[in-house]
C-alpha cells in the first residue's frame, strides 16, 4: 500500500502491505518502481527547487541522486492515490511566477496523485517524524484507510504539534505543511 519510514510502518500494523527503501536501496529507479507499484508514497528525503527550469526541481534519493518533477510528470503511475512529501519546499513558488504553480507538489498531481502533503518552506528535522506519525495514525484509525480524510488527518497532526508544546511552538515548526487535492 505505501513506502514509508520505520516510524509509519507501526500505524498499518500488518494490516497493509508496507514497502520501505531506506538509505541506497532509494535509487531513483527502486523508488519510481515503488511509485508505479504503490498507490500511497511517503518520501522522506530532502527537494531542491530549480527556479529556473521548475520541472528539473527534485527530491534527492539515495546518495544525491535526483528524482526529478519531470520524470515524475512522465511515469505512468496507474495507482497513485496519496504521497507525503515529507522534505523541504516541496510547494514552493517562486517570487516572478506567483501565479504559476510549478513545484513539486503540482508536479506530483500532474502524475496523477488525488492528494499530496507538502511544505511551502523548511521544515524541522525533528517535527517532521512527529507529524507523519501522527497523520498516518489518524489515517490508519479507519479500515480500510482512506485517503479522503489525508485533509482532515494532516489538520489533526499539525494541532498536535502544536499542543505538544502548550501551544508555545513558533509557526515556522507547524505552518509550512499543506494538503493539495482531493
Amino acid at each position: 500500500m505505501a513506502l514509508a519510514p520505520s516510524e509509519i510502518k507501526q500505524h498499518a500494523a500488518g494490516k497493509h502491505y508496507i514497502q520501505q527503501l531506506k538509505g541506497d536501496a532509494a535509487t531513483v529507479e527502486s523508488v519510481q518502481k515503488g511509485m508505479r507499484e504503490c498507490s500511497w508514497v511517503h518520501l522522506a528525503c530532502h527537494g531542491v527547487q530549480n527556479v529556473s527550469n521548475p520541472t528539473e526541481s527534485a527530491l534527492l534519493v539515495a546518495s544525491g541522486q535526483r528524482l526529478t518533477l519531470s520524470s515524475i510528470i512522465s511515469l505512468s503511475i496507474p495507482h497513485a492515490d496519496l504521497v507525503f512529501l515529507s522534505a523541504c519546499q516541496t510547494a514552493t513558488g517562486d517570487k516572478e511566477l506567483q501565479e504559476e504553480s510549478v513545484h513539486l507538489a503540482a508536479g506530483m498531481l500532474s502524475a496523477g496523485y488525488q492528494s499530496v502533503v507538502a511544505t511551502m518552506w523548511s521544515i524541522m528535522d525533528n517535527d517532521a517524524p512527529q507529524v507523519a506519525s501522527d497523520f498516518y495514525e489518524h489515517l490508519f484509525k479507519s479500515s480500510p484507510p482512506d485517503s479522503a480524510q489525508s485533509a482532515e488527518a494532516l489538520h489533526h497532526a499539525v494541532r498536535k504539534l502544536q499542543e505538544k508544546s502548550g501551544g508555545k511552538k513558533p509557526f515556522m515548526h507547524w505552518v509550512p505543511y499543506i494538503h493539495i487535492g482531493i
